[in-house]
């Protein structure tokens, strides 16, 4: 994947019935609320005797070790730099995949694949780049025995600039490494106030807790903002922070962008990137990323009118023109959920588009 992952606004509307679509990769999210309840639970004793007894053996509990150092978390992201820069100069899938793994990848990959289907003129030189560790900020959590291992950072690729992007690595202990799996550009350089220990660690929590399914929340609401531009539950668990109402946005432009000579439909989609990821934060709340996938169907009105795909679609349509076009999107979301059950804050997302297909129009083949 490269540094930057930039957004793009809906194409403007079709003229003379005729669509030139550059789909959004930054389509606004779907955003859910969620509220993890941590909830301390004590017993009443009859004696101090039971009482000491009790604190005793909490005091000694043993200490949950941390996912791995912040040495190590910096080696990881020195080396997926490294090796990215390495997979990106000649689109090496198979190198990538040592360093990147769920919805991160398929993301990167479908860059590399839009990327094969331009002209060889437009295709822009590849640039190197790196995540620069002095602004890093680690929030790695202590897990019990058999917990998976992950960690999140805060990252930025400029130096002297604050991180404004939040990374999930992932550890894969049958390949001896750890993975991105999941990255989120912020809308702010304001990062969540996650809580962190004396020793510097972070605490993670359940993100798909079997009473509030947070993340499941949070997901199924970012989808209703593109559907439905939040009727159902996206404006109920949300606040309308700069995230949420850019994604409401997407969906208000939709129903008119075509006007009467087509239509444009956000659903959800298959998803196959359920895992998620949270950290209580100083407030007693939770920081939960996230992952999503979402359709965008143009069609046009009626016959006699045509689809013409963009260049940045030819991987997928062939620059051969359509009665629609269904575009899928996988996308990685970040929201703060609140201690209390009040609306939670959808804080940034990213997008790519990873399909694109559609029936052409009479008289062309789909690979014309």
């Amino acid at each position: 994947m490269s540094p930057l992952r930039c957004r793009r606004s809906p194409a403007p509307p079709p003229d003379l019935g005729v669509f030139i679509r550059i789909a959004s990769r930054t389509l606004p999210l779907l955003v859910g609320v969620a509220c993890l309840a941590l909830a301390l639970t004590g017993c009443a004793t009859g004696n101090d005797a039971a009482v000491a007894e009790q604190t005793a053996s909490v005091s000694s509990a043993p200490k949950l070790a941390p996912a791995l150092s912040a040495d190590q978390a910096h080696a990881v992201i020195t080396h997926y730099s490294k090796i990215n820069n390495e997979a990106n100069a000649d689109r090496n899938r198979a190198l990538l995949d040592t360093i990147e793994d769920g919805p991160l990848y398929a993301m990167s990959v479908s860059d590399y694949t839009e990327t094969e289907g331009l002209p060889a003129a437009d295709r822009a030189p590849y640039k190197p780049w790196s995540y620069n560790l002095s602004s890093a900020k680690l929030y790695i959590p202590r897990l019990a025995d058999g917990q998976e291992g992950w960690f999140a950072a805060a990252l930025s690729s400029e130096k002297g600039k604050a991180p404004s992007r939040l990374a999930v690595f992932a550890e894969q202990p049958q390949h001896q490494r750890w993975e991105m799996v999941s990255v989120v550009d912020l809308d702010s350089h304001r990062l969540p106030d996650v809580a962190l220990d004396r020793e510097g660690y972070a605490m993670a929590v359940a993100a798909n807790d079997h009473k509030h399914l947070a993340a499941d929340v949070l997901r199924t609401a970012v989808l209703d903002n593109f559907a439905t531009g939040g009727a159902n539950t996206g404006s109920k668990v949300f606040a309308p922070t700069r995230a949420s109402k850019r994604q409401v946005k997407v969906h208000s432009d939709a129903a008119t962008r075509f006007g009467d000579k087509g239509t444009s439909v956000f659903a959800g989609a298959d998803n196959r990137f359920t895992d998620a990821y949270a950290l209580k934060t100083a407030d007693g709340g939770a920081l939960v990323l996230f992952s999503h996938t979402h359709a965008q169907t143009d069609a046009v009105a009626h016959s006699g009118l045509q689809i013409n795909p963009g260049k940045r679609d030819r991987a997928w349509l062939h620059d051969v023109p359509r009665m629609s076009i269904r575009y899928t999107f996988v996308c990685n979301d970040a929201a703060t959920v609140p201690a209390k059950a009040e609306p939670s804050r959808l804080i940034g997302y990213t997008c790519a588009r990873t399909d694109a297909s559609g029936p052409p129009v009479a008289g062309w083949s789909d690979h014309a």
